[in-house]
């Protein structure tokens, strides 16, 4: 199953009764294996998590840390754009060139990478060690 679908699938998962606004991704990581995650919308706002950290969160939980591709799908009736929070996960865990692909649920994507996404990121090597 490609990202794309298996992002799809995931977004109907998606706990979103406040904004209605479903969103599922999908990744993979260079063995192959793939992580998904959906947004879960909680009553208290800012508690809420998005679709895309869902998916890192079980690729770490996994024991994986470098994203080889993401695919986010949201509603809507063009591609959607990752927030700016998960813009800097996904830079976090991935290269300059990592594809990211931004798609809805009729199959129009655009495709970018985690650099044109968040140029000049915030890296770990910026801290002191």
């Amino acid at each position: 199953m490609s990202l794309f679908e298996q992002a799809c699938e995931v977004r109907l998962n998606a706990h979103a009764p406040y904004s209605g606004f479903k969103v599922g991704a999908a990744l993979r990581v260079s063995s192959g294996k793939t992580f998904v995650g959906c947004n879960v919308e909680n009553a208290a706002y800012p508690e809420g998590t998005c679709a895309e950290a869902g998916a890192i969160a079980a690729m770490v939980a996994a024991g994986e840390l470098e994203i080889e591709e993401i695919c986010i799908v949201a509603g809507g009736t063009e591609p959607i754009s990752p927030c700016g929070g998960c813009r800097q996960k996904i830079s976090e865990f991935s290269q300059a060139d990592t594809p990211v692909v931004l798609a809805n649920p009729n199959g129009d994507m655009v495709r970018k990478t985690a650099g044109e996404l968040l140029p000049d990121s915030f890296k770990s090597s910026h801290l002191e060690k």
